[in-house]
């Protein structure tokens, strides 16, 4: 059912002629009949993932970027060998960039049992390094469990992510829990990564078949990005959302680093009419030197008429973009040219307005926590600052 805008022009694109719309631009066909909840925070990301996993009867499947050492580390491997324990095939796939950071015992811990774990793309193979490939990362964080619920956005398995984004040691971030049809989607993206490093093989006959039978009503597509020299599903997913907004778009992005099409695709937005509104991480950022890449940017965008935040309270992690109230990308992919030139991810993207209102909520809420960017005082910005900028312009693409 289409929306009216509250401004002069044609009425706003209904949530199925938006799904039409991305099934004829990138080839995705949108699931019916799903449930899609919106899960804020590492209080509610953490409890919903161990729940499903505690509650497994068949099988568990996790593939992430970050598990590092830390209670939530421990209560996850717990979990998935408790699981295990039970009879539950259990699969974890984590990317072998991790392996340093988590605890040797918690290593030994999930292969002590009859879990199976498994490092993506590992920089050795029985002791000679394997360089094709050590670029190109699986930066996905997906898990499902049993076939019949999935979740998927930027939380990582670490203490960095626990709590409410109440302070600086508490990451903000997005995770969505999916039943429904789309959960094949989901175990696709993990199947993807499991068989790149299957010396074993893949056995397609070992694999659940997803109940297509409806779970709710939203419909959804997920999109898997592969490592790619050129753009990927998602890059196209992105500026084919921000070309075809009415309105609004909306963008949370833990890293920013655009590149020329996606900036120039947010100015034309601009100039014809619509609202774009960008939260970034600010003081708490994890990676300065990331942060200075997109940083590059900002003068550009906010002569445009682009707004940008930064958030103050705790890095800013999730990936979240909406547009026009209508339809919604979350995942692992940030708006940077690492996820959208060099590594695996995966997002879901809701065509549900209901769906939508509740992550408008959740971003209108963050905006308290927020600092406006003034484009004169950017304009401004002193000499060491855009140094800088120049200097990491050298290594852009990869970051």
């Amino acid at each position: 059912m289409s929306r009216a805008s509250s401004t002069t022009g044609p009425a706003l694109a209904s949530a199925g002629e938006w799904a039409d719309r991305v099934h004829s631009l990138l080839g995705l066909h949108a699931t019916e009949g799903n449930t899609v909840d919106v899960l804020r925070n590492g209080d509610e990301i953490f409890g919903a993932m161990l729940d499903a996993i505690d509650g497994a009867e068949q099988t568990v499947d996790i593939v992430t970027f970050v598990f590092w050492s830390g209670h939530v580390a421990d209560r996850f491997a717990q979990a998935l060998v408790g699981a295990a324990n039970r009879g539950c095939r259990v699969r974890v796939l984590i990317d072998a960039l991790a392996e340093r950071k988590l605890d040797s015992q918690v290593i030994s811990t999930i292969k002590g049992s009859s879990c199976e774990l498994r490092w993506f793309r590992p920089f050795t193979d029985e002791k000679i390094p394997q360089l094709n490939g050590a670029n190109n990362r699986t930066h996905r964080k997906i898990l499902v469990v049993d076939g019949t619920v999935g979740f998927i956005g930027g939380v990582g398995i670490a203490d960095e992510w626990s709590g409410n984004a109440r302070n600086e040691h508490e990451y903000r971030d997005t995770h969505l829990r999916v039943r429904g049809p789309a959960v094949a989607g989901l175990q696709a993206g993990f199947i993807d990564n499991w068989a790149d490093h299957n010396h074993s093989g893949f056995d397609p006959m070992s694999e659940l078949v997803i109940d297509s039978r409806p779970a709710g009503t939203t419909a959804c597509a997920v999109v898997q990005a592969a490592a790619e020299n050129g753009s990927n599903d998602i890059w196209r997913l992105m500026i084919t959302l921000i070309a075809c907004a009415q309105q609004r778009i909306r963008i949370a992005s833990a890293y920013f680093n655009p590149g020329e099409q996606l900036t120039q695709a947010l100015v034309d937005a601009v100039e014809r009419g619509v609202s774009v509104d960008i939260m970034l991480p600010g003081t708490h950022a994890d990676k300065r030197f990331i942060q200075i890449t997109g940083e590059a940017s900002y003068q550009r965008l906010l002569q445009a008429g682009v707004v940008l935040r930064t958030y103050e309270v705790s890095m800013m992690h999730a990936k979240v973009m909406t547009v026009d109230g209508t339809v919604a990308s979350v995942g692992s992919a940030n708006f940077n040219q690492r996820s959208l030139r060099h590594d695996d991810e995966a997002n879901i993207v809701v065509f549900d307005p209901d769906v939508v209102a509740v992550l408008d909520r959740h971003l209108d809420e963050d905006l308290e926590h927020c600092v406006l960017l003034d484009p004169q005082e950017w304009a401004d910005r002193g000499l060491f600052q855009r140094v800088a900028e120049r200097v990491t312009e050298t290594v852009n693409h990869w970051l």
